[in-house]
C-alpha cells in the first residue's frame, strides 16, 4: 500500500474531538507533533538501551534480524549500483551488508562497538569491502566523526530518540537524492501477550504517525508504504528464548523471572530439533521517504 502526494496524508485538515460538541474542531497543522513525541516517548516504562546493552545483545541481534524485512524493504528501494548509501543506527547489519553488494558503498554508523564489530566479522567472511564503519550516535556531531553527504540515507528502526525533529533534520542534511526511514506500526516487535503474561502494563510508545506527522511540520511531504512480516523464530533452548524476550523487559524482579520462565514453558514447542513458540508474531513496519529538492 503507498500514499503518494497529497491525496492520503494522514495529518491534513480539521477533525471533531470527541465529548465536544460538533462545532469545536481541533486543526492538526497547529498540534506540535515533536513535543506530543517527547510525551509518549516519556510514558513508556523506561528501559535501559544504552551502549552498552546493545553491545550485549549484538551476538542474538544479528539472528533476530535476519527476517523478511530486509527482502522486502530492499525490494521497495530498488538499490541502484552508483549509489552511495549512509545506515544510520545500523545494529549488526541486517541491511547495510546486503545493501552492498547492490550499491557503491555503504557508510554504517552505530554507537554500539560490538554492533560494528559483528559487521566487519560478516564483511570479512563474506568478502565485501565496500563498508565503512563509524561509531557515533545520533546526539554526536557528525561532521567530527567524519560524515560526510550520500546518495541515499536510511534509519531503518534505529530512529528512536529524545527530539525527533532535530535528528530527522540531521538525516536530510547529509542526503544528496533520498532519505528513507522505518519505523514501528502500532504494537512493532513487542509482544503483548508477554507483557500480560508477567502482569506488566504495556505502552508501546509512539508510532509511525508522530514521525509522518513531524515531516509534515517540516514541509516533507513523504510517500509511505508498510511492510508486513511474519515471525516465527527459532531458539537453540528454552533457556535461548528467554534471554531473546528480555529486550523488549529490561531489568526483571525475581518473580517476573518465574513468570518469564513459565510462560515461555507454556508457550515453546520443539520441532525438528529447534525451538520456538507456539505461535507466530505479525509484525507491521512503516516506510517512510522522500526526495531532495
Amino acid at each position: 500500500m503507498n500514499y503518494e502526494g497529497t491525496a492520503n496524508e494522514p495529518p491534513a485538515g480539521s477533525i471533531h474531538k470527541k465529548n465536544d460538541s460538533p462545532d469545536k474542531v481541533i486543526d492538526l497543522t497547529d498540534l506540535d507533533w515533536n513535543r506530543l513525541w517527547k510525551a509518549k516517548l516519556a510514558a513508556r516504562r523506561s528501559v535501559s538501551r544504552d551502549a552498552a546493552f546493545w553491545d550485549g545483545r549484538a551476538s542474538a541481534f544479528a539472528k533476530s534480524t535476519d527476517t523478511i524485512y530486509c527482502d522486502k524493504l530492499l525490494s521497495l528501494m530498488n538499490p541502484e549500483a552508483h549509489w552511495t548509501v549512509y545506515d544510520m543506527g545500523c545494529g549488526s547489519g541486517a541491511l547495510a551488508i546486503p545493501l552492498a553488494q547492490r550499491v557503491s558503498s555503504v557508510t554504517a554508523v552505530d554507537f554500539s562497538a560490538r554492533m560494528l564489530d559483528v559487521i566487519n566479522d560478516r564483511c570479512k567472511i563474506d568478502g565485501i569491502s565496500n563498508v565503512k564503519t563509524i561509531l557515533g550516535s545520533w546526539e554526536d556531531d557528525w561532521a567530527q566523526l567524519g560524515v560526510g553527504n550520500y546518495d541515499i540515507v536510511i534509519a531503518s528502526r534505529s530512529l528512536v530518540v529524545d527530539d525527533l525533529q532535530s535528528c530527522i533534520l540531521k538525516l536530510a542534511a547529509v542526503a544528496k537524492k533520498r532519505v528513507y526511514i522505518v519505523t514501528a506500526v502500532g504494537d512493532g516487535p513487542h509482544d503483548r501477550r508477554l507483557f500480560t503474561a508477567l502482569g506488566r502494563p504495556f505502552e508501546p510508545g509512539p508510532d509511525y504517525i508522530y514521525y509522518y506527522n513531524v515531516l509534515y511540520h517540516l514541509g516533507i511531504r513523504a510517500q509511505l508504504s508498510f511492510i508486513e512480516e511474519i515471525r516465527d523464530r527459532t531458539f537453540e533452548s528454552p533457556d535461548d528464548a528467554a534471554e531473546s524476550m528480555k529486550w523488549m523487559l529490561g531489568k526483571l524482579t525475581a518473580l517476573e523471572e518465574k513468570k518469564l520462565a513459565a510462560y515461555v514453558g507454556k508457550n515453546l514447542i520443539q520441532r525438528l530439533g529447534k525451538w520456538r513458540l507456539s505461535y507466530s508474531q505479525t509484525i507491521r513496519w512503516a516506510v517512510m521517504w522522500w526526495e531532495k529538492e
